[in-house]
């Protein structure tokens, strides 16, 4: 391996501080989740009216990602890094000293647009540090956060719950992100402001894409709520969303430089990429979310046991992303993809043999393999994604991948929670939902084959490359 190939300290000195930056909005955000019945006797209030302090934590970060696209040339990599820590650091004081409910919601939305910095960030520094040539092992590194963040969140959210007052689920991000803050000072380059090459910000754009897309996840989380997509909580923001996107549609074939340039779906590698990544999100968090519910209803665990148990998802996951990484910068992404879904697609579909009876550890051992075979098809895919883009427009199809997972996400859950309504027990819920799940991984296998081949493989269209 060349020297150009190997991953050198200081680089790793910085993934590991772009990663820690990275893992707090993750684990805030899962942690929360499992707060809601203590939060709500807390604040003496409803269930639904705390519910929006993730809701408006998600919604903050979805319409500020479009933002991040355009700033993070302009204002510099590394600015725009510490403002965003900032921010989040913030909103997480001000939300662990949260007086009532709605200063809590407010504190949160604070948290989420600093979060909507960093989240698409992480993505973009990390691809432009690593090149094309390393973009699959650096990506199996990112994995890992992705991977154990979303399983960790609610284990350690369970055991601050059991030990300490609510207020140190936020509070805890403080020194860990003033940690971060001072490694991100010492450890990520310096980059000048080179110019956003859209030029000035697309102001109307952004208007129309940031809420739109925030609107379209509002409709699925409140779909998941109401148990039912006709509910009109529903259907008036998925109606306001899609106008507003189908107008940023409209306006971003007229101008010269919009904010994300939908010319990047003409790209099939990056489409295929993009797709697959928000496939298996779905995929994903169905298994986060009904796993819980299944160790619980059905073995009697409580929620920190049941975190425990689900734990082998996300440890599946981390041992594979980074080694799949590494390997896809070798022989390509197809093969591993390939593999890595028929193990996840195998290892789900075993789920639907699972009981109340079943011993524990075979949806343990289930739960390990779909990890792992998620794993190797995802950090695959995103290497692959990284060597279709000019470094021009990384920026851009890092901020398509966020929102598409954020979108796969908020739709997971909204049609797990009406499987899980619509059954008649768990166990029956549990089997509905991984049908789903083997569904998805389905249409995963089938978009495979248009990823890009080997490494040296790289077709971007010329004109988006030079127009972006």
């Amino acid at each position: 391996m060349s020297s150009n190939d190997r991953l050198d300290s200081r680089l790793l000195g910085m993934i590991g501080v772009i990663l820690l930056g990275g893992l707090l909005g993750i684990l805030n955000s899962t942690m929360a989740a499992v707060a809601t019945g203590t939060l709500a006797t807390a604040f003496d209030t409803s269930l639904s009216t705390i519910g929006w302090t993730s809701t408006g934590f998600l919604l903050a970060v979805t319409a500020t990602i479009p933002f991040t696209t355009w700033a993070v040339d302009r204002y510099g990599g590394k600015r725009l890094w510490l403002v965003g820590l900032v921010l989040f650091l913030a909103g997480s004081l001000a939300a662990g000293l949260a007086w009532n409910v709605g200063s809590l919601i407010a504190f949160r939305v604070l948290q989420g647009f600093g979060a909507g910095l960093l989240d698409p960030l992480v993505l973009i520094l990390l691809a432009r540090a690593a090149g094309p040539h390393r973009a699959g092992r650096v990506m199996g590194l990112m994995g890992v956060v992705l991977s154990l963040g979303p399983v960790l969140g609610p284990i350690a959210g369970g055991a601050v719950l059991d030990s300490l007052s609510w207020r140190w689920m936020f509070l805890l991000s403080v020194p860990v992100g003033a940690v971060a803050f001072l490694l991100a000072l010492r450890m990520i380059p310096a980059d000048s402001p080179a110019g956003s090459p859209q030029g000035r910000l697309d102001v109307l754009g952004l208007a129309l894409l940031g809420p739109g897309f925030a609107a379209v996840v509002l409709a699925l989380s409140q779909a998941a709520e109401q148990g039912a997509f006709s509910a009109w909580q529903a259907l008036l923001p998925l109606g306001a969303g899609v106008v507003l996107m189908i107008g940023y549609g409209l306006r971003a074939g007229r101008v010269r430089a919009p904010l994300i340039d939908l010319r990047l779906f003409v790209n099939r590698g990056f489409t295929a990429s993009v797709t697959i990544m928000g496939l298996g999100g779905m995929a994903v968090y169905a298994s986060l979310f009904v796993l819980p519910l299944y160790y619980q209803q059905a073995h009697g665990h409580g929620v920190l046991a049941a975190g425990l148990l689900m734990a082998p998802v996300g440890l599946g996951g981390a041992i594979a992303m980074p080694l799949a990484g590494r390997l896809s910068d070798r022989i390509g992404a197809r093969g591993l993809a390939v593999g890595g879904a028929v193990v996840a697609g195998l290892s789900a579909l075993s789920f639907t043999q699972i009981g109340a009876g079943t011993s524990e550890v075979w949806p343990v051992v289930a739960a390990l393999t779909v990890g792992l075979g998620m794993g190797c098809f995802s950090a695959p895919t995103m290497g692959s994604l990284y060597r279709t883009l000019p470094p021009s427009i990384v920026a851009q199809g890092s901020s398509v991948l966020y929102m598409l997972n954020q979108l796969g996400a908020a739709l997971g859950v909204a049609v797990v929670t009406l499987i899980l309504q619509t059954s008649g027990d768990v166990i029956t819920g549990m089997h509905g939902v991984y049908w789903f799940a083997v569904a998805m991984i389905v249409i995963v296998l089938a978009a495979i084959p248009l990823l890009p081949g080997k490494p040296q493989a790289q077709a971007v269209p010329e004109e988006l490359a030079r127009t972006s």
